[in-house]
């Protein structure tokens, strides 16, 4: 699954750089987004093992990393926000307080990453973890959902304390966690961090 040559096409329009990457042991993508004319950005979901290639990305188009931010605490992979600020000084790792995990920045529902003219606003999407978020692009028009949806299904609810009590449906009865159905338009591009 790809979403470069629509998202990309997309976001041009609105001056927003848009990067979909991939990591292929744990099938993970990771995305890359930044305001061209400021050069301030975000990466949501990391990976350890293509930090390196993601820096080499990010000095490459002389963007300027704001924020590496996890939809959730992974249990398929390490993330990578540790050594990216190790190696790009001045970004800050960012994850839900809800998670357990540490960061520099504790977010929940509502807490919104500004990167020049963009934010992206953290949904609360628990089940998959207790601790998941979904980054909605400040337009509206792209969701990041991480592990919570994925390529033909929904995340795992049975680790990590993770919930499948949510109505019987992957975010909730009737899809009231899903993070259009919180004045979230239907034409949202929604992202995945997982294609398995």
């Amino acid at each position: 699954m790809t979403l470069r040559p629509h998202c990309t096409c997309r976001a041009q329009g609105q001056g927003l750089l848009f990067r979909q990457l991939f990591e292929p042991e744990s099938c993970t993508y990771t995305y890359l987004l930044a305001d061209r004319k400021t050069k301030e950005a975000v990466l949501i979901d990391p990976v350890l093992e293509t930090v390196k290639r993601d820096v080499k990305l990010v000095k490459e188009l002389g963007l300027n990393l704001l924020y590496a931010a996890n939809t959730h605490c992974h249990a398929d992979h390490v993330t990578g926000t540790g050594l990216l600020k190790k190696l790009l000084p001045g970004c800050r790792s960012v994850i839900s307080q809800d998670s357990g995990a540490l960061a520099d920045i504790l977010i929940r529902e509502g807490h919104s990453l500004e990167f020049g003219a963009f934010a992206l606003e953290a949904r609360s999407t628990p089940g998959h973890t207790d601790g998941c978020l979904t980054y909605v692009l400040n337009d509206k028009s792209m969701a990041f959902t991480g592990d919570a949806l994925l390529i033909r299904g929904c995340g795992r609810t049975d680790f990590q304390q993770g919930t499948g009590d949510l109505g019987g449906e992957c975010w909730g009865e009737g899809g009231d966690r899903l993070p259009w159905g919180r004045g979230i338009p239907w034409t949202v591009v929604v992202t995945v961090a997982m294609g398995t």
